[in-house]
């Protein structure tokens, strides 16, 4: 059919109108977390993205891992990847890229997006205007899409920036900061100065590749002729690509809204010139057959605008790990600070100051001061440049985002305001459905809600008692201290470990807790203890005399000592694990972080992990056997470890595991949640890491739910994912359940929670 159209004075795009409950503009990771939250809770919902894919710096266009509070497993945030949707996001992608591809990624968000009946999804559109209805209240978005010329425009209740920019929350006209406060505004000793620089910049990524025959490169006009303009040329290498190039920064000294295409071209000039430099300066060998494979056509941003909301998180929010009534995330990334000269500057590339644990971000800091309809997510959160610098971070941004987008669905469901949601009735109504959800916002648990189903008695086929981790692995020599982190009750504990020593020695064990019980920062003895030991293999007896001080995570550490090897176990345990005092240089983590004590931030010691599949207990006889696994621990509301495993896990002798659920009366569920261990104190970056395994070896694959007549109401076989929701066609009607369990190959079943509804 042949389309015609006569000549005209004036032509207007095609326009479209679209209805909403919920318009979140910006389809990073942070839109995307917010805009499925509030879909799943009945929201209508439209995700509006200017890119032709979703998932912001982490998707294929800019390359980022996604990464937040493990940083790297390199601090001392113990099971403290985000929870909900971003950890659905993050075990997907685990199942189905463990390689780390950032197009596979793309398929998973888009996928993950599309699947919710609830979302109308616009890629390609670029947010253009916004409309009022009201001084403080957004009508609508404007947006055009130039892949199909179509004006579209956006009408909510509420509305979501997940920008990055801002760009609607600075056409509505609300306040917003860009640049660093001063030290004295917020009497934040971290705030840098002119010559540091108030602003991150902008970074651009490469990748290359091996070819079978020698590839020549002729870099092009613009790109950079002398890299020894750049003060850190000299740890420049052939094998590195990615991300691991983030100190490839520019543009803090520019306005990092306006001039970003300047930007990229400067970047564009240093990545060629790089590259020239690799290929043709006779500095490198091997690298006749490389060739580049990829580089970025857009940067990716760290810092630009943020915006005023109802609270303004600090420095000393971060480091003192304020409590906050309103709590609805944390973060764990450290105060990570970079020269605004970026790689022009003779400064290091970053400089990191962590904090002993997570911190908590509170609701008020995602709700506008100006705007009444209007959420802050991602980077542009009410936060000073300081505590921006860890809080941008993607994993924390979808993390809080999805705090924005269960609070949207209560706007909705309860026709109000976002700042009405801190009414004491709405706050307890917001933390409960986004704990329920995965959020394990720090220190709060789900609470029961017997309003239908009554709290059912919980009966198991076996518990695991752990009076024992088998020494049946490898052995460790104490190159560096080693140390077991166990749920310790008030209690006075004695440990038989196997050692081999190449000749006579003493081992110095120790006993720690944190002083903060919830943190895993061992900055408390608790009592040192010396034992002679003969040459040869042999079992040691750790005993001590003075009694554990509360009901919380210990650490029985083995010091340093070279001429001691100590027999690890093979066995994964749910909420155990061991620690070393080691390194880790992606998080500036030398083993011990030494500050000046005028920068507000402490000096301590780093306890971290190994990865797997390095990563291993200690082999132990434990006296008195820790209780550790009870049923009760289903009932108390948190669905990671926390003060305790907060878990049941059946004994491994026990072939076909299996809780019972009884009530006094029957029930009518219609649902039935689980909440698995994926392992929480893995970083599942998202790119270019790489991951031993496509399933975590602790998460219950197979299991089947029957009645009390053996009839099967549900079975699945190869789950891999945290939290599964089972929703009956029809509703049960029992009074008793049974859940079977198979044991995963690597560790015993286990399980936090079991809720119905």
């Amino acid at each position: 059919m042949m389309i015609k159209g006569d000549a005209a004075e004036k032509r207007e795009n095609k326009k479209v109108i679209l209805d909403a409950d919920f318009v979140v503009a910006g389809g990073g990771i942070s839109g995307c977390c917010a805009a499925i939250t509030a879909a799943r809770k009945g929201s209508k919902v439209i995700l509006v993205q200017d890119r032709p894919v979703l998932g912001g710096n982490a998707s294929s266009e800019v390359r980022l891992w996604i990464l937040g509070a493990t940083s790297h497993m390199g601090n001392n945030n113990r099971w403290s990847r985000e929870g909900g949707v971003i950890d659905e996001i993050l075990i997907e992608n685990l199942y189905r890229n463990k390689e780390g591809n950032t197009l596979i990624l793309d398929t998973i968000l888009l996928e993950k997006v599309i699947s919710e009946p609830n979302i109308t999804l616009l890629l390609n559109t670029a947010v253009t205007d916004i409309e009022k209805s009201e001084v403080r209240t957004i009508k609508s978005i404007n947006a055009f899409c130039s892949q199909n010329s179509t004006a579209y425009t956006l009408n909510g209740e509420v509305f979501c920036d997940a920008t990055g920019d801002g760009i609607v929350s600075f056409l509505a006209g609300a306040g917003f900061r860009m640049g660093a406060e001063s030290k004295e505004e917020f009497d934040e000793p971290l705030a840098p100065d002119a010559a540091y620089g108030e602003l991150l910049g902008h970074s651009l990524y490469f990748y290359s590749k091996r070819s079978d025959q020698p590839v020549s490169y002729i870099p092009p006009a613009f790109a950079l002729k002398d890299i020894t303009e750049i003060p850190r040329y000299k740890v420049l290498n052939q094998n590195d690509y990615g991300c691991r190039l983030w100190w490839i920064e520019y543009g803090g000294r520019r306005d990092t809204v306006h001039d970003t295409e300047e930007i990229k071209w400067e970047l564009w000039k240093v990545i060629y010139g790089v590259w020239d430099y690799i290929k043709n300066s006779g500095q490198f060998d091997d690298v006749e057959n490389l060739t580049l494979e990829w580089v970025g056509a857009i940067p990716g941003k760290r810092e630009s605008r943020r915006f005023e909301g109802l609270h303004m998180l600090k420095q000393q929010d971060v480091v003192e790990q304020t409590n906050f009534d309103d709590a609805v995330s944390f973060g764990g990334w450290a105060l990570d600070l970079h020269p605004a000269d970026g790689l022009y500057s003779s400064k290091p590339g970053c400089n990191q100051y962590h904090s002993k644990g997570v911190y908590s971000i509170p609701y008020r800091c995602f709700v506008s001061r100006d705007i009444d309809n209007l959420f802050y997510a991602g980077r542009i959160i009410s936060t000073t440049h300081v505590a921006f610098s860890s809080t941008r971070v993607m994993a924390t941004c979808g993390h809080g985002a999805q705090a924005v987008g269960m609070a949207a669905a209560l706007c909705t469901k309860h026709q109000v305001k976002p700042a009405a949601l801190l009414q004491p009735e709405y706050l307890k109504e917001l933390q409960q459905e986004l704990n329920i959800a995965g959020q394990s916002i720090p220190g709060l648990p789900i609470i029961p809600d017997t309003t239908n189903i009554e709290i059912p008695a919980i009966s198991a086929s076996s518990t695991l008692s752990l009076s024992s981790i088998p020494a049946d692995g490898k052995w460790q020599k104490l190159t560096v201290s080693e140390a077991q982190i166990l749920p310790l009750d008030q209690q006075k504990y004695t440990f038989v470990i196997q050692i081999k020593a190449s000749t006579d020695t003493v081992l110095k064990a120790e006993l720690r807790c944190s002083t903060k019980k919830d943190n895993y920062t061992p900055d408390k003895s608790i009592q040192i203890i010396e034992v002679p030991v003969k040459a040869g293999e042999q079992k040691v007896t750790l005993q001590f005399s003075e009694t554990f001080p509360e009901n919380a995570y210990g650490f029985l550490i083995l010091q340093k000592n070279e001429i001691i090897e100590v027999k690890l176990s093979n066995t994964l345990l749910t909420g155990i694990t061991s620690v070393c005092n080691g390194k880790n240089k992606a998080v500036s983590n030398n083993g011990k972080q030494e500050v000046d004590p005028n920068t507000g931030v402490e000096s301590f010691e780093f306890w971290i992990p190994r990865r797997r599949p390095d990563s291993y207990n200690i082999g132990m006889e434990i006296t008195p056997a820790l209780s550790a696994y009870h049923t009760n621990n289903l009932q108390n509301g948190f669905t990671r470890p926390y003060l305790g495993t907060n878990a049941w896990v059946a004994d491994t002798a026990d072939k076909q595991p299996m809780l019972t659920f009884s009530w006094d009366n029957p029930q009518t569920i219609n649902a039935i949640t689980l909440y698995f261990d994926t392992d929480y104190d893995h970083a599942l970056e998202s790119s270019l890491y790489g991951h031993p395994e496509d399933v975590i070896p602790f998460c219950v694959s197979d299991y089947s739910i029957f009645n009390k007549d053996k009839t099967i109401v549900y079975t699945t076989v190869d789950n891999h994912q945290t939290i599964n929701k089972i929703v009956f066609k029809a509703p049960v009607t029992t009074d008793l359940l049974h859940l079977q369990l198979k044991h995963p190959d690597k560790a015993p079943a286990a399980i936090y929670q079991v809720l119905f509804s």
